[in-house]
């Protein structure tokens, strides 16, 4: 039985709802200003009401238990604008301050954003977040986390970001460690590799037997998908679908959009949205919460966010749990993908080798003479 009790804000395409959902917890009100996104939840979450503007909502709807909100993350990523939490888009955070400001009997808020916020600016953006649920009496809990925990060939890294004024986060989000990379069979080569096709000169996102994370722009400022070299040689693309599958997503979750613009915009939809296997942990965990032994935890630094961290009574102290949290079984992109790859492009692969051989980043033996003889094939 699902109680609805969730109001999802900056819910994008609906991936922490649909996770809450899985685990018990509906979806009461969603809030989405994409019209494209948008036009998703309206197509998946039927009858739900779903409001356009988070700043046009005055008050958070009744019988609200769990706010979920995935807030813009365009100044906060390592391959956005880096202004920070103050930037045009992510500082609208503060409208979930403002509502909690004027909510009743909220037991939890649930964020998600970019790793990358725990560094920018000294780490400014997160001592925001913390600092605001702390003056409003809430304790909290944060911890990066990997999808690859959850047997997803994706290496996505998000810090989840747990908050209560009731119970005890810590019982929620740091309880569960398995301590190791499911993905820690890297002994063989003989295996499908995803990299960055848009990069090479600074970064590959070079990922064994995964997708580096899926995301909504690029260096050259395009949604483009990641691609991957299949061990016989063959270098291409993602079909959308497995892209929606790399998220947790069932098929076609992205394909109503297609009706408002076109179908190349799924992939930002997806890279911009959540891992959903993510959310559906954590709503098991808030029905059956752990306690957490923290006493030997030592106390924050202020100079430095680490991977885990957690305040109560705003005592900060930090967490050494890993950013594994589960141990399902790792399913590889050799057995996980179930379509054709697009080709990658004479022009695509041309570009990354020259961005690759005028760097001196390293590359798996026999990566760049396997994508030359991908060249001269094409």
């Amino acid at each position: 039985m699902t109680d609805k009790c969730v109001f999802g804000i900056f819910s994008g395409i609906g991936g922490i709802e649909l996770g809450m959902a899985r685990g018990g917890f509906g979806a009461l009100a969603l809030c989405e200003i994409d019209k494209a996104a948008r036009y998703v939840l309206e197509n998946n979450f039927k009858k739900i009401p779903i409001f356009e503007d988070i700043r046009m909502v005055r008050k958070v709807p009744d019988g609200t238990k769990i706010i979920t909100a995935g807030f813009p993350c365009q100044d906060l990523s390592s391959a956005g604008k880096k202004s920070g939490i103050a930037g045009e888009q992510s500082f609208l955070i503060d409208e979930v301050f403002r509502l909690l400001t004027n909510g009743k009997d909220i037991d939890w808020v649930i964020l998600e954003n970019v790793k990358f916020m725990l560094h920018l600016n000294k780490g400014s953006a997160m001592d925001y977040i913390a600092s605001k649920f702390e003056e409003l009496g809430y304790s909290w809990a944060y911890r990066v986390v990997n999808t690859e925990s959850f047997g997803l060939p994706q290496r996505r890294h998000r810090v989840i970001f747990v908050a209560s004024k009731k119970f005890d986060p810590r019982g929620v989000l740091l309880v569960d460690d398995c301590k190791e990379n499911p993905n820690k069979n890297t002994s063989s080569d003989i295996v499908p590799r995803g990299f960055y096709w848009t990069e090479g000169r600074y970064s590959t996102g070079m990922s064994h037997n995964s997708v580096p994370p899926l995301k909504a722009g690029s260096t050259i400022g395009i949604p483009s998908p990641p691609a991957i070299m299949l061990p016989d040689g063959e270098v291409g693309t993602p079909n959308i679908i497995d892209a929606e599958r790399l998220q947790g997503f069932p098929e076609n979750w992205t394909k109503p959009s297609e009706d408002v613009v076109r179908a190349s915009h799924r992939w930002k939809l997806i890279g911009n949205s959540v891992s959903v296997p993510i959310f559906q942990w954590i709503s098991y965990r808030l029905k059956e919460p752990l306690v957490y032994e923290g006493a030997d935890d030592p106390i924050l630094s202020e100079s430095k966010w680490p991977n885990a961290a957690w305040s109560i009574k705003k005592n900060r102290r930090k967490s050494n749990v890993t950013e594994w949290p589960q141990n399902c079984e790792f399913i590889g992109l050799d057995t996980f993908l179930k379509h054709p790859l697009k080709p990658l492009s004479l022009r695509a692969t041309q570009g990354y080798l020259s961005r690759a051989k005028a760097g001196n980043l390293k590359h798996p033996e026999g990566f760049i003479s396997n994508l030359e003889s991908y060249v001269n094939s094409i």
